[in-house]
């Protein structure tokens, strides 16, 4: 804004003290040439605070701009997102970044932060922007209810209905760059892994410029992965997160707090931001503690302490209080929770999770189910009856695919308390199982095991088989209400992101070495002493896996046109 200088300006500067010591600051200039509006918003806690600023140009055209203030106390910035940060005692200096530096006249922005504090936190008494100074003093706090957007009509059945989804650009262009263009355009979710993902990690895009992308891309609907439980998937190493089993309070005070206030934000109001709530925790709760044969020492741990349960009602309260919010729980698959022994305690579990929130079972919109993972959406030569259950592949089961226990387990959530408007999820990012071994008719032996394994589409060694399965293909691409109960086959797990590493590797993203991702190991008791189906040399989860990525479009059914 230095195209003209300012030779007298009338500055106008408020400030409103809403509750939980959200704080909200506008900066006006009368001069049209150098004008600005900053807002300043904080959502604090007791030594700590989310601050979330919006910056308006109300002047000339800008390529790049550099905001400046100076703190009224100790306040110390320990992360920032949609800018470059940088601070010298109480001044704090924010560079824009590539893709949110040009404004035009009326052309607004956003950006953020993460700090800490101790005594008061008092709101900047200025601004620069690009050396343009904007003063005032604040006007008289006034206390008032924490804000709750609330979009035009009603928290709708079905967000995933009649609208757009948001496409994660970052993901489309890994996709486009190794071969996929013809896949790129799908909406994926965006997984926020760790308290840094909020931010943005590495240059990558943080929660809000993916909000900010999607309200520019006229998206009716963004998708989330909220991960970063403690003692987060305690039966799989490669997925194991940041957080120890006793850090509840920073799960909920430096993860949960952030996004919640970032979802908050008005401007955001008009989206449908639909949350998958922390995926492989609580079936692990059911299946893999007290003496169960997949029970680990981690899993009875975080039963014993209960942080997955108080970790979950802490994020639907959140989360659930913002009206344009949805929360789907992760609900394993069939061949998790799809026996007696597991289906029925499963619901129970979720259900006395959900009522322990602030607003019960109110607090959740669905279920997702096969969340990363590769059970067929319809085993097409396969009926579970009597006689096909004693086989091998099915084990006891009830359910060999993940549309019919989808229907039984909603049925089931229902009946045992839940709305009966709640909707059902189905991951269909890497179930196609196409390509040249896909069957297409039943078997004709008359002997039980073979007529399965001749007549299943999901090839993989074992049902429990769940990292970077060979052969595996793109499933059904991102549909809104394709069945009954279902509001949405989705791509939760963006094609192309890798589960987990084939050996160890050293990183600094808490991500353990699981030998279910080593194509030589034998197995365990989770997936029957079996083959693990994996892929060799695979990177650490969530990192790119070229040669995955072009199985996954060599083997996709539908086919990829």
């Amino acid at each position: 804004m230095r195209a003209r200088p300012l030779n007298r300006a009338t500055v106008v500067l408020s400030a409103l003290l809403l509750g939980l010591g959200l704080i909200m600051v506008a900066v006006t200039q009368a001069r049209a040439a150098v004008a600005c509006t900053v807002t300043y918003s904080v959502n604090q806690w007791s030594n700590g605070f989310t601050a979330n600023l919006g910056i308006t140009n109300l002047g000339d055209a800008v390529s790049s701009w550099t905001l400046e203030w100076d703190f009224a106390g100790n306040q110390q910035v320990s992360q920032g997102w949609s800018g470059t940060f940088s601070q010298s005692g109480k001044h704090v200096t924010v560079k824009s970044l590539s893709y949110n530096g040009s404004l035009a006249t009326n052309a607004s922005t956003s950006l953020g932060f993460n700090a800490s504090f101790s005594g008061t936190n008092d709101a900047p008494t200025s601004f620069t922007l690009n050396g343009t100074t904007c003063n005032g003093s604040p006007g008289t706090p006034t206390p008032t209810p924490t804000p709750t957007p609330t979009p035009p009509g009603s928290h709708a059945d079905n967000p995933y209905a009649g609208g757009k989804g948001y496409v994660n650009s970052e993901w489309a262009a890994e996709a486009r760059a190794d071969g996929g263009s013809a896949i790129a355009g799908q909406p994926t979710a965006v997984w926020l892994d760790r308290i840094a993902a909020i931010n943005g990690v590495s240059g990558a895009m943080g929660l809000r410029a993916h909000l900010d992308a999607a309200l520019s891309q006229g998206a009716s609907y963004a998708q989330f992965v909220i991960y970063d439980l403690p003692g987060r998937d305690c039966a799989a190493l490669a997925s194991n997160g940041e957080l120890g089993p006793t850090d509840l309070d920073k799960y909920e005070h430096q993860y949960i707090d952030p996004i919640a206030a970032i979802m908050a934000d008005s401007k955001y109001a008009n989206l449908k931001i639909i949350n998958v709530i922390e995926p492989d925790s609580l079936p692990n709760l059911v299946t893999n503690t007290n003496g169960t044969p997949g029970a680990t020492a981690e899993c009875d741990t975080m039963n014993q302490n209960g942080n997955y349960v108080k970790g979950v009602q802490y994020a639907l309260n959140k989360l659930h209080a913002i009206s344009n919010v949805y929360n789907y729980i992760d609900a394993g698959h069939h061949a998790w929770l799809g026996w007696d022994s597991n289906f029925g305690p499963a619901a129970t579990l979720f259900a006395n999770v959900a009522k322990g929130a602030t607003a019960g079972v109110s607090s959740v919109d669905g279920f997702i189910v096969n969340t990363a993972n590769y059970s067929a959406l319809k085993e097409p030569f396969i009926t579970v009856t009597d006689q096909t259950r004693p086989s091998k592949w099915i084990d006891w089961n009830r359910y060999v695919d993940e549309s019919s226990f989808a229907t039984a387990f909603r049925n089931q959530l229902i009946s045992d308390g839940f709305n009966s408007g709640i909707g059902m999820l189905i991951d269909t990012s890497r179930n196609g199982w196409g390509g040249p071994n896909r069957p297409t008719k039943a078997s004709t032996s008359t002997d039980i095991n073979t007529f399965i394994n001749e007549s299943r589409v999901d090839r993989r060694p074992h049902a429990g088989d769940w990292c970077n399965q060979s052969g595996s293909g793109l499933g059904e691409r991102p549909t809104a209400a394709p069945a009954a109960g279902i509001d949405a086959y989705v791509w939760v797990k963006p094609p192309g992101e890798s589960d987990g590493s084939s050996t160890s590797i050293p990183n600094d993203e808490g991500k353990g070495f699981d030998r279910m991702c080593d194509p030589t190991y034998g197995g365990n008791a989770r997936n029957g002493n079996s083959p693990t189906g994996a892929l060799a040399n695979a990177p650490l989860s969530g990192h790119w896996f070229s040669a995955m990525f072009h199985q996954l479009l060599t083997n996709a059914y539908p086919p990829v046109q």
